[in-house]
């Protein structure tokens, strides 16, 4: 892998991140299907860019038996 291709990447994530943030935004909590249906991205860039946003501390995530659900922590 070329060092571009990892630039490239790495700002593909990045995009998608500011994606799945804007979603959220506008829909709340959602469980990790609904975010797949409403962000157009291939499904290991999406969760690359949701642990961008975790790792930011801008998501909070709530398990339950069936599946996980994704929203925005209050004021980020």
């Amino acid at each position: 892998m070329t060092t571009d291709t990892i630039e490239n990447l790495v700002e593909k994530i990045g995009e998608t991140a500011g994606l799945v943030w804007r979603y959220l935004n506008e829909n709340g909590e959602v469980n990790l299907t609904q975010l797949k249906k409403g962000v157009e991205a291939p499904n290991d860039v999406l969760h690359q860019a949701i642990g961008w946003l975790a790792r930011e501390g801008k998501l909070t995530y709530e398990k339950d038996n069936r599946s996980v659900r994704v929203a925005l922590l209050a004021g980020k």
